[in-house]
């Protein structure tokens, strides 16, 4: 059985429009290969983060990591650090472990691995390019109004209303 699908538009495209700012990684970059290091089977570490050039009404960031590539309906997410205060403006590898080694306020809601970190690339072996969807969010309040136990479409529900801009660095993994 073949999994070759068609590849999805950009998720973003189809949110409101927001104004972007910057993201980049000593660990991953935009359009390439996924490392070792940030694959479920390996490493399983989340990459690290910085960001500059979010609006100055910015009163906190939340950082998630979306697979439009997955071979379900509604994607796959990997990762999803709600209320980093507007003060942090980077994230060290590994950050994602636990809601500890983020920084002090923030935490984790559960991915679809069912876990409350950060999850690896893991898409099937032999199927189609995934890409890898890192993205900053600017928010326009200090607590996005969710819980641990918030679903990602609820998380991104209400990160629609309230992201001012956006930072979005795309890596890649095929098997």
């Amino acid at each position: 059985m073949s999994l070759e699908r068609p590849v999805t538009p950009d998720p973003y495209d189809l949110l409101p429009t927001v104004r972007s700012f910057t993201v980049t990684s000593s660990d991953v970059t935009g359009g390439e290969q996924l490392p070792g290091a940030q694959v479920f089977e390996d490493g399983n570490t989340s990459p690290q983060l910085s960001w500059s050039g979010f609006p100055s009404d910015t009163k906190s960031f939340v950082v998630t990591c979306f697979d439009p590539d997955a071979p379900t309906p509604s994607g796959f997410w990997h990762w999803l650090a709600i209320d980093i205060p507007a003060s942090v403006t980077s994230l060290d590898t590994g950050a994602g472990e636990s809601d500890a080694t983020l920084p002090q306020g923030a935490f984790h809601t559960r991915n679809d691995f069912g876990n409350h970190k950060f999850d690896g690339a893991a898409p099937p072996a032999g199927d189609q390019v995934h890409r890898y969807y890192f993205v900053v969010h600017a928010v326009d309040q200090e607590k996005l109004g969710v819980d641990e136990n918030a679903s990602a479409a609820y998380v991104s529900f209400n990160l629609a209303f309230h992201t001012l801009a956006r930072a979005i660095i795309v890596p890649t993994y095929q098997h």
